[in-house]
């Protein structure tokens, strides 16, 4: 009777599991402030997509983990980068069996840490960022990505994004926009899983929303959708329910959020000192990322709650 009158329903198509993939290892690479995640090989990678596909995931977003960092991010867009080799054996051994969602940012693969390229202040200089944005876009379309992901928050992102696919050809890639990406401080454990340490101790307040304002983020949304986004998203998710509902309420596209990863370790670390039931937390969590409105929840839990729900 519970099932058949509730008024949301959290299922296996709704999750996409976040995976990095890490140059320069032979072996899987455990995350220590993210506990039952690692950083892989390319060839790890592949299995545990493969594992995700079978439990029923369609979707996973790709993050890179490279050697070498420079001022410009050379290597999130260096063809032989490690994201563009993972996605090209993705596509190799899964074809189109899950969806690959290529997140596209600059933080990863610069040496100061930003989301874009700076100025000669160190200050995050926009235009300039855009143009790299063009260009990592292209060489993740070029090696299979079905869906980029902008996640650096910066004016007119989509747009160039948008632009430069169509232009090279790519005008079949869509594009899932970090719209409403707030300047939070639930980061830290995927900052430890990229290896990203902001120069000189800064922040990212310049261009990431203040955890203030919920109207702006309604503002971004409509900027993002006018200039071509196909997925909005909200990011994090439980502090920012409200968001997530508002958001639903204003557009029609799909709107995804992003169980980030101070979320998830928050609930794996009271889950291993026996003060909460993991699996049942959860569930509770993601249910109501659901129930605020989400359509494409991006989780940690993935895989287990995939387990959960296919029975």
């Amino acid at each position: 009777m519970r099932r058949l009158v509730a008024e949301s329903s959290l299922g296996i198509d709704d999750l996409v599991a976040p995976l990095f993939v890490r140059e320069s290892i032979d072996a899987p690479v455990p995350i220590a402030s993210l506990p039952g995640v690692s950083q892989h090989t390319v060839a790890s990678l592949v299995l545990e997509a493969k594992r995700l596909a079978s439990l029923g995931i369609g979707a996973l977003v790709l993050f890179g983990v490279p050697t070498c960092k420079d001022p410009v991010g050379s290597g999130a867009s260096d063809r032989d980068g490690v994201v563009q080799i993972a996605l090209r054996q993705l596509r190799d051994d899964l074809g189109d069996e899950m969806v690959l969602i290529a997140d596209l940012c600059l933080d990863e693969y610069t040496d100061h840490g930003h989301c874009g390229v700076l100025n000669d202040r160190g200050e995050v200089d926009n235009d300039a960022t855009l143009v790299r944005y063009g260009e990592v876009a292209v060489a993740q379309a070029e090696a299979g990505a079905h869906l980029v992901a902008p996640s650096g928050m910066m004016d007119g992102q989509v747009a160039a994004i948008r632009a430069a696919l169509d232009t090279s050809g790519h005008d079949d890639v869509g594009i899932l926009a970090y719209s409403a990406k707030y300047a939070s401080a639930l980061y830290g454990p995927f900052r430890d899983a990229v290896d990203v340490t902001i120069a000189g101790g800064g922040d990212r307040k310049g261009y990431q929303q203040d955890p203030r304002n919920r109207r702006e983020a309604l503002e971004e949304v409509r900027l993002d959708i006018a200039e071509g986004a196909d997925l909005v998203m909200v990011k994090p998710a439980l502090a920012y329910l409200d968001v997530i509902a508002a958001v639903r309420a204003a557009v029609d596209v799909p709107v995804a959020a992003y169980n980030v990863s101070g979320e998830y370790a928050m609930v794996v670390a009271a889950a291993e000192r026996g003060w909460i039931d993991r699996q049942a937390v959860a569930l509770e969590h993601l249910g109501a990322i659901k129930r605020a409105g989400a359509d494409v929840i991006l989780t940690y839990f993935a895989a287990e709650v995939a387990e959960v729900l296919g029975g």
